[in-house]
């Protein structure tokens, strides 16, 4: 066996999948906003049909 066939160009497997797992910190980010906007943008569209809907 040449060491060629042993190379892993991505290094310890161990610090790959621990890198694979976690997401990065600005698409937590953005996740949370999105979400938390999504349900302001829909508690308004509620709200607007609720007194909509009483007029």
């Amino acid at each position: 066996m040449s060491d060629s066939e042993n190379y892993d160009p991505l290094g310890s497997s161990k610090k790959y999948e621990a890198q694979e797992r976690k997401f990065p910190r600005g698409v937590v980010i953005r996740l949370f906003a999105y979400l938390i906007a999504g349900h302001i943008v829909a508690g308004f569209l509620y709200l607007l049909f609720e007194v909509a809907g009483k007029g």
